[in-house]
Formats: structure tokens, C-alpha cells, sequence
């Protein structure tokens, strides 16, 4: 069967072998025919909440969050509908905060495409850097009891809104929400406590659950420290069209996008299968391997104990370099050393989330990893190094059987695959 993969901006079309080929993806549903309408109407009748450009004065200090450039959100596009609304409100008194959280800082080149370059000529566009603490201030205490620091522009902000997407995310259920303030504008401290071993350990951490979802009770425990007056959120098809805007107060705007992606995102799958493919659905996601665990992530929803997962992600960006991540995983002989070294009493490291997250995939299945990284360094990150994936898939049905049966996730953590059973 011939399917076409997300990789990179490109896509990669792929030849899977086999007689019983299924592949799972997401309902797709078509963009908006005029998105700009659509914002209006839900910004002028919003959920729970006042209209958006009723919530600030003319004299009030306005702090709006946007994601960073490892996510799809069409900031581009919605940040001048916003700004529109918001037009009563002088320039000099709107922040717009690039909510990184622990990634790395956005480039000048960055902001320019995710911002648009009008609006990057006039208004002050800011980094969020969670390890300076020039650049932080109090923002409460935290569900564990402990001080929050979030960036200080936001904190001081007098009217605060979030702009975020909602999609399935492998250990808070869903993105979006309270998710584009903590941890995307948080001190590194806070990030750290709210990624710790037994959190991404709980079962209840995990794609599409919000309920009993330790993550996620953080995140809306935390995030709400500073009073959040608005949020826009949005829904994305494969073609990054707006699917849909759910705007208003924050709980209430997220469920209603959450449910969307529910019944959009979900797909079941009969059984256990012994071949997954998958990706981490092209740029921006799949820059780098540390996101690319979410599209191993979600093929492990699947895979048969001991079976084969290829994942197709560009990885043009490294591991990425900054941070411990790829630290971790050379350091370990072994997943398994790797995951005991995470749990030990008193360890605490930043990025041994990810690291722990991979680690547990590795232990129910091999992965092999098609991308630009050497060949040496996919393998001593416990990968298998994948040069032809088409070869490499033929070699795998043939070492299980001609009639096993192979999945294919071509937009990967897009869609929550889940055994019916």
C-alpha cells in the first residue's frame, strides 16, 4: 500500500509491504471556508466569559501568550484578529509573550515567521526564558505546595490572555488551555516539579484522559496562579486550516475543543499489532528526536509487547542539542538502566521526562528511527538506525510473518490509536 507519510515540510510517500495494511488517522475535517468570521463570532460570543474586546481598558497593560516555534499554531493569522479586537488598547501596552517553557529561545528569523513581520515591527514581541530570574517574578503557589515563578511581563500584565491549539498530547490528555501559560511561561524550578518521575509515571498521564490526569490537574492548578481573562483556542486538520475556534474562559473553552479532538483524534485499532508506523506529523513537530517520542509515544498505544515500531520524523534540529536529553540516553547502557536511574529516590534532572517516556516505550518494543541524525548517534540513543524504511519494513514482515498485520500513523501523535479491547 502505498501511503504518504507527514515528514518534514515534504512528506515522504512510503511502499508498506504487506497483506493487511491499516492505516489509523484522524477524521478529516475541512478548514473553516472563512476563518476570520468564525474568529468574530466566537471571540463576540464567547464561552463563559466576556467579549474579547471588552476585557481590557484602554489604560490596562495586556499580556498575550502565543506558542513557540515547535508547534503549528497559526499565530500568524490570529494574531491580527486579535489585535483588531483589542484595537482601543495603545500598542506600547501589549506584550506579546512567546511561551517556550523550557525550550530553547525563539530566533529573530523565528519570530519574524511565527508573528508576521508587521506585527513583529510594532509591537514588543518577548522571549520566555525559564532560567533567568531577572526575567521572572512571583506568580503563587503551586498544587505541591511550592513557589510558581512565571515570566515577569505576564505577571505584571493587567489583562492576560492565552492562545494555544488544542490536539492529543501524551501526558496531559490534550494540549491547550492553562497549557500555554504552565508550563509555557514558568521558571524552570516549577517545570521541573511538574514533570517529575511519578507524575509522567501515572497512569492516568496519558493521551486523551483529563480526568484523574495528574498532569493536567497541575497545569490547571498552576496555570490559573495569574488570573487568565481570556483564551483562544483552535483545532487544526492535517493542512494546518482552522477547524475550529473555542474562545471564552479557559476550563470552558478547553473542554469544548477537547471534545472536538476527541471525536476527531480517536481510532481505534482491533488488537495489538507486531509492525507500527508512524511519524511526529512533519515541521514544525518533528524538527527534533526529543518531540519525536510523541509519535513513538502514540504508536506504543498499539503495538504488540516485543513488536517493531518505525518512525519517520526529520529530526533536522538534533536532539536537540541544548538541555540533557541526549545526555541522558548516551549516559545509559540500556532503557532499562536509564528508567531505574529516573526513578531513584532524590533524582532529579532537567529533560528526564522525555528520556523516561522514550525509555518506556523501548521497553515494550524496538523503535527504529528514519531521519537525518548519524547513524551512531540514533544507536546510542537506543534506536535502530533506518536508511531505507521501505527495506526495513520488508525485512521486518518478513522476520514476523508475511500475513502479520501492520499499522500506519502517517499523521503520528495527531491521532490517539487505542486497542478496542
Amino acid at each position: 500500500m502505498r501511503v504518504r507519510l507527514q515528514y518534514g515540510t515534504d512528506g515522504l510517500d512510503v511502499t508498506v509491504p504487506g497483506r493487511e495494511v491499516t492505516v489509523l488517522s484522524p477524521l478529516f475535517v475541512p478548514g473553516l471556508p472563512d476563518e476570520e468570521a468564525a474568529f468574530l463570532e466566537a471571540v463576540r460570543a464567547p464561552l463563559s466569559a466576556r467579549p474579547l474586546a471588552e476585557i481590557a481598558g484602554a489604560n490596562e497593560r495586556v499580556a498575550i501568550v502565543i506558542a513557540d516555534v515547535t508547534r503549528p499554531l497559526p499565530s500568524d493569522r490570529l494574531l491580527p484578529w486579535i489585535l483588531r479586537e483589542l484595537a482601543h488598547v495603545p500598542e506600547d501596552s501589549i506584550t506579546i509573550v512567546i511561551g517556550t517553557g523550557s525550550h530553547r529561545a525563539t530566533t529573530p528569523g523565528e519570530v519574524q515567521s511565527i508573528v508576521g513581520s508587521a506585527i513583529a515591527g510594532r509591537y514588543k514581541v518577548v522571549n520566555h526564558s525559564a532560567f533567568d530570574p531577572a526575567r521572572l517574578a512571583a506568580a503563587g503557589t503551586g498544587i505541591d505546595g511550592q513557589p510558581v515563578l512565571m515570566n515577569r511581563e505576564y505577571v505584571s500584565a493587567d489583562r492576560r490572555i492565552v492562545v494555544g491549539f488544542v490536539e492529543p498530547h501524551f501526558m496531559a490528555g490534550f494540549s491547550g488551555g492553562y497549557k500555554g501559560v504552565f508550563p509555557g511561561v514558568a521558571d524552570i524550578g516549577s517545570i521541573m516539579r511538574y514533570h517529575d518521575a511519578h507524575t509522567i509515571g501515572h497512569p492516568g498521564s496519558t493521551w486523551g484522559v483529563l480526568e484523574g490526569n495528574p498532569t493536567q490537574a497541575r497545569i490547571r492548578h498552576d496555570g490559573a496562579l495569574a488570573p487568565v481573562d481570556f483564551c483562544v483556542n483552535v483545532t487544526l486538520n492535517r493542512r494546518r486550516e482552522i477547524t475550529g475556534f473555542y474562545c471564552g474562559e479557559v476550563i470552558a473553552a478547553h473542554e469544548a475543543g477537547c471534545a472536538f479532538s476527541r471525536r476527531t483524534a480517536m481510532v481505534a485499532c482491533e488488537r495489538p499489532v507486531p509492525i507500527v508506523v508512524t511519524t511526529n506529523s512533519g515541521y514544525p513537530l518533528d524538527q527534533n528526536l526529543y518531540q519525536a517520542v510523541k509519535g513513538m509515544s502514540a504508536a506504543a498505544q498499539i503495538v504488540a509487547p516485543g513488536g517493531y515500531i518505525a518512525t519517520a520524523a526529520r529530526c533536522n534540529d538534533g536532539f536537540p542539542e541544548h538541555g540533557n536529553f541526549k545526555r541522558l540516553l548516551f549516559d545509559h547502557g540500556s532503557p532499562r538502566a536509564l528508567l531505574d536511574t529516573i526513578m531513584a529516590p532524590g533524582f532529579s534532572m532537567y529533560d528526564q521526562w522525555e528520556a523516561q517516556l522514550l525509555a518506556g516505550v523501548l521497553l515494550k518494543a524496538r523503535v527504529g528511527l528514519y531521519s537525518e541524525l548519524p547513524s551512531e548517534n540514533v544507536r546510542r540513543a537506543h534506536l535502530e538506525f533506518i536508511a531505507d524504511l521501505e527495506e526495513t519494513l520488508s525485512a521486518e514482515l518478513e522476520r514476523v510473518g508475511a500475513d502479520a498485520p501492520i499499522a500506519v500513523l502517517p499523521e503520528g501523535p495527531m491521532t490517539i490509536p487505542y486497542v478496542e479491547s
